[in-house]
């Protein structure tokens, strides 16, 4: 039997009771309110119950924002026996304040650390595992693949290829980049790409976690790279006034055709217009050889709290969430990739793309306002911003940035 019910903002005053068990039931907090998460999530828990029917299930599902307010308290006052959250930095409160349980035996015991290779490090503090990946998606640079070959340009490979590639679109009059800042978040994806092919994944991780000033060098030399983008004009002049979904036009239209961007604004631009054989994917290309290709893909996962009273059935729950069947099902519905590297691939051609890339990636980061703690955030957008309006004032934006690090991380 699963038994189902939902949680709204509202009713979040009722959410500490929900969690308490009765005999042999595996209670499970999430938060897939949304139609293809909810579906995507009915459908796992089908499959788990054919494969367990002896575990009776009941599954508490609250709306985002009240979740993220609610999850302390029902992980410290009563536990469910498992919740879904993030990994990388956004899970690492919780297992510092030894919140979470180490599932690093479920990882042995099943040969997740092959199957679910590019999510390792993600998922890993202290040596140790602590939960289970299922779903992600991919970030890169979509281009417009007509346009490429009306200009005689190959998709780069490296920093010199970009450039190359940019100052080729920008002399036949069009804007290289497409790109939306108003909201801020897409800034985050520049510095994050940036931020890894110049410095690689363990610096990233350490800058988000507040272990690295901003004033350091290493972090100016990304935005003397991001300069070499942005004082020629090779983004979008008026970005800072527009969403990302406004600069979408601007592709389609094919005065701006490379877009950074995640794998969901494909659907805006076959909206617009466009056939799915006009755009183009491609890794963001190398900066400093040698280092080890990480991509952002901001990744779901599941884990089991500390005080959770069924871990036993909870550890078959994570157990049959790692598989590939369960990752196949659970993404066909979300139209999101598995993470489990033997999981069906998709025929759509950029989530095949996608699934190749990050079947084989190094690490995978979070993205900025995950990785970072909220406020920094917030901050750190607003730097990256202004440094994308006016790049000489670098300086007093990364002193800025710095002041709000020795603030926010205490």
């Amino acid at each position: 039997m699963i038994s189902y019910k939902a949680v709204t903002g509202l009713a979040l005053g009722y959410a500490l009771t929900m969690s308490a068990a009765f005999a042999g039931e595996l209670v499970i907090n999430s938060d897939q309110s949304d139609p293809a998460p909810k579906k995507a999530m009915e459908t796992l828990l089908e499959g788990f119950k054919a494969a367990h029917p002896d575990v009776t299930v009941k599954w508490n599902n609250f709306d985002h924002e009240g979740y993220k307010s609610a999850i302390r308290n029902f992980l410290t006052a009563d536990a469910p026996d498992v919740v879904a959250w993030y990994s990388g930095n956004r899970m690492a409160p919780f297992v510092k304040a030894g919140l979470f349980e180490d599932v690093t035996d479920l990882w042995t015991e099943n040969k997740l650390d092959d199957q679910l290779k590019s999510a390792v490090k993600s998922m890993e503090i202290d040596g140790k595992k602590w939960g289970i990946p299922y779903s992600y998606y991919q970030w890169g640079i979509y281009y417009r693949k007509d346009i490429f070959a009306e200009q005689g340009i190959t998709p780069p490979k490296n920093w010199a290829e970009l450039v190359a590639a940019c100052e080729k679109i920008k002399a036949a009059g069009m804007t290289p980049f497409a790109i939306g800042t108003k909201a801020l978040w897409p800034t985050g994806g520049w510095f994050d790409y940036l931020n890894l092919r110049v410095n690689g994944y363990e610096f990233h991780m350490d800058l988000t976690a507040g272990k690295v000033p901003y004033t350091d060098p290493k972090v100016k030399a990304v935005f003397e790279k991001w300069a070499e983008l942005v004082k020629p004009g090779y983004f979008l002049e008026n970005h800072a006034a527009i969403d990302w979904q406004d600069a979408i036009p601007q592709f389609v239209q094919g005065k701006a055709p490379m877009y950074l961007m995640g794998n969901f604004a494909v659907a805006a631009m076959v909206d617009g217009g466009l056939k799915a054989d006009q755009i183009g994917f491609l890794q963001f290309p190398e900066i400093t050889a040698g280092i080890p290709m990480a991509e952002d893909a901001p990744t779901e996962s599941f884990h089991i709290p500390s005080g959770a009273k069924n871990k036993e059935d909870a550890r078959k729950f994570l157990a049959y969430l790692a598989t590939p069947e369960a990752q196949t099902k659970m993404n066909e519905v979300l139209g999101q990739l598995p993470v489990n590297n033997q999981s069906a691939k998709s025929e759509d051609p950029f989530l095949k793309a996608g699934f190749e890339m990050l079947a084989n990636a190094y690490a995978l980061a979070q993205f900025y306002d995950r990785d970072a703690p909220a406020e920094m955030a917030k901050v750190g957008m607003e730097g990256f911003q202004q440094f994308m309006v006016k790049p000489d004032n670098v300086d007093a934006i990364l002193e800025r940035l710095e002041k709000a690090r020795g603030r926010i991380y205490k």
